[in-house]
């Protein structure tokens, strides 16, 4: 191949012109382009390599790194022809057992971040494996008051990081599991004091409905009023504010001037579980994406001991831009444990979330950088809108799919403009990297580690915005995995509220007010909405002529009161639902909305559940099962091709 092609110069653009690289002594040698030695070896095709260096003119990616990510060469003749071009050695970690003394003399993260490894003592020098040689020198300098003197060998970053995480799983699994601050975590929760208090509310509960049945029911009935009115005000203005802002857009800013013309790398985590087929369609879905592959870094976070899952990768043909990072087994299984564990291992500056089931829109990763770049530098973190794909499956994933319309194409961005606090989705998730790690990350206890993260967030001062684009995944089609899936959400909105209220006066001072009370009405009212529905429930019954325990409690046209309230709260549920389904996409859905009223009661039984098991079982994970309702399967609806409506 390369007799072929010896006029292909442009190879010296891998590198710029050739080098004088400095040796120990002092000397300098010319350091020969990878491009020609790649083509010398005849490990790559010349056109091939003529649209890599193209590539490399455009972006901060090695030329090795856009080869291998497009599939161009082989790893190990990357690596061969890496060591003629620096005359270091390539090593071979799994059988080099490195010194763990050594790598003991730096923190495990900072090996983790420069993609480096010490082998072992050579005499006076420290042999140090790279997968980054042209850093290696900026390496030297910070390892030197170390451990002394360093000389460079290579292997490949997977190596460089299997290596790392088999000495050391313990404490990045610790640290994973512990470095949120033990004031802002579930960890350091009293069980025995949470139960004791919920028993002896109980325990009041029942005592008083005993002794004062209608003073109990009354009081009961008002908290349920409460819960609800407040939090149809707040349902209502949110929209209204969303539904302005669409309607009557205010002047739009010049967008900032690009401080420089290079994209990011962005990193995206997909947490896996009991996947059994889900890798043939994962990377079919994540492999729509249009953002340069050299520059996309997909985390396939899986549990240690799921052999299902793993098998299921290792017979698919992963691309290189996509990789396994298993995560080592113990007492506490939840995503956000795993997603802290494999945040360790990801190189961009940018970091999203993706599910297993997920189908993002191609253009999705461009939107992102796209808006980080215009966004403001207290801006955090930006949330897609999650929709699903096949909605006519059934009534549940019609009902389904209209709330979540309501949720994302209304409440959320509407609460973002009020300046309230923005509880976040599990999916579809990006952030600046460098304000995830100052906040510690994802509480590895917290089942709803999502919307803790955005209380978290805004705690410190940092917003969180939406952005117009779609991520589709499965609905839950059938109610009692709606069920335990719905109890988990409220379940971890209750533990998110126990926790960030253990000190009110200081929730208060970093929220101020506004926020604050924004806080009480999406966490506890929406808790208490669900759990008490119940109570006005059976205000149905004066519809059917019989007799109310309150008849005689209740002051003239309370009735009359509790009545317009009612039909208030119906009314905006279903203007709401009815606003957010009226694109092109979702219109077949307006019929359905009224139906909500039959929906929403599955949310008191999932409360209930919620209840019990956070008592029981508080960072139990019940999982969701994915393949039920899938758009591959013949005769379901093809995914949406619709923006945010």
């Amino acid at each position: 191949m390369s007799a072929n092609a010896p006029h292909l110069r442009l190879a010296h653009s891998t590198s710029g012109s050739p080098r004088r690289t400095s040796l120990r002594r002092g000397e300098a040698r010319v350091r020969r382009p990878l491009g020609d030695i790649l083509l010398a070896m005849g490990a790559v095709d010349p056109g091939q390599l003529m649209k890599a260096v193209a590539l490399r003119g455009r972006q901060s990616v090695p030329l090795g790194g856009i080869l291998l990510a497009h599939g161009w060469v082989a790893e190990a003749d990357l690596m061969a022809a890496l060591s003629q071009q620096w005359g270091a050695q390539v090593v071979d970690l799994p059988g080099a057992a490195p010194d763990p003394r050594l790598v003991d003399r730096m923190d495990v993260s900072f090996w983790v971040t420069e993609a480096a490894i010490p082998v072992r003592r050579i005499g006076p020098a420290v042999l140090v494996a790279t997968a980054r040689p042209d850093r290696f020198e900026a390496l030297r300098h910070k390892l030197a008051p170390v451990l002394g003197p360093v000389t460079m060998s290579l292997a490949p970053e997977r190596d460089i990081h299997t290596a790392l995480a088999a000495m050391r799983q313990t404490r990045l699994v610790r640290r994973a599991e512990t470095q949120v601050a033990a004031g802002e975590s579930c960890r350091t929760r009293d069980e025995r004091r949470l139960t004791r208090w919920l028993l002896a509310g109980l325990a009041l509960a029942a005592g008083g409905l005993l002794a004062a049945p209608a003073a109990v029911f009354a009081s009961l009935t008002l908290w349920a009023l409460a819960a609800m009115v407040s939090g149809t005000m707040l349902k209502a203005a949110a929209c209204l504010a969303e539904w302005r802002a669409t309607f009557r857009p205010g002047p739009v800013a010049p967008p900032p001037i690009r401080l420089s013309p290079r994209l990011p790398v962005v990193s995206v985590m997909v947490p896996l579980f009991a996947e059994a087929d889900i890798a043939p369609r994962l990377i079919e879905r994540i492999g729509r994406q249009t953002y340069p592959k050299e520059l996309l870094d997909i985390l396939l976070v899986v549990e240690e001991d799921d052999a299902i899952t793993r098998e299921a990768l290792m017979r698919a043909r992963l691309p290189h831009w996509m990789r396994v990072v298993p995560v080592p087994d113990g007492p506490l299984r939840t995503k956000p444990r795993a997603l802290n564990y494999a945040l360790n291992f990801c190189r961009g500056s940018l970091i999203g979330v993706w599910d297993a089931e997920d189908a993002p829109d191609p253009e999705q990763i461009h939107d992102i950088v796209r808006r980080f770049d215009r966004a403001a530098p207290d801006v955090a973190c930006l949330q897609g809108v999650l929709d699903f794909y096949n909605p006519r499956h059934n009534w549940l994933t019609r009902c389904f799919t209209v709330e979540y319309a309501a949720w994302f194409r209304g409440l959320l961005p509407g609460l973002a403009r009020l300046g309230l606090v923005v509880p976040l989705g599990g999916t579809t998730l990006f952030f600046r990297r460098a304000i995830l790690e100052e906040i510690g990350g994802w509480d590895a206890h917290n089942v709803t580690e999502d919307a803790d993260l955005g209380l978290r967030l805004a705690r410190r001062g940092y917003r969180t915005e939406l952005v117009p684009t779609v991520t589709e995944e499965e609905p839950n089609s059938r109610p009692l995995p709606w069920i335990r899936q719905r109890s988990r959400w409220i379940k971890g909105f209750a533990m998110t509220w126990g926790v960030h209220m253990r000190d009110p006066a200081r929730l208060w001072r970093e929220l101020g007010a506004w926020r604050f009370c924004g806080v009480q009405i999406l966490f506890l009212g929406s808790l208490s909405q669900s759990v008490l529905a119940p109570v006005l429930w059976t205000f149905w019954i004066k519809a059917f002529g019989f007799a109310h325990p309150l008849d005689g409690v209740l002051p003239p046209g309370a009735m009359t009161v509790l009545t317009a309230l009612f039909v208030m709260a119906e009314t905006v549920t279903i203007a709401v639902g009815l606003w957010a389904v009226r694109g092109p996409g979702h219109r077949h859905l307006m019929k359905w909305v009224p139906t909500l009223h039959a929906y929403f009661p599955l949310a008191t039984l999932a409360a209930w559940k919620a209840l019990y098991e956070l008592v029981t079982r508080p960072f139990y994970w019940d999982k969701t099962a994915h393949g039920v309702v899938d758009s591959d399967l013949p005769g379901e609806d093809a995914p949406l091709a619709v923006a945010a409506e």
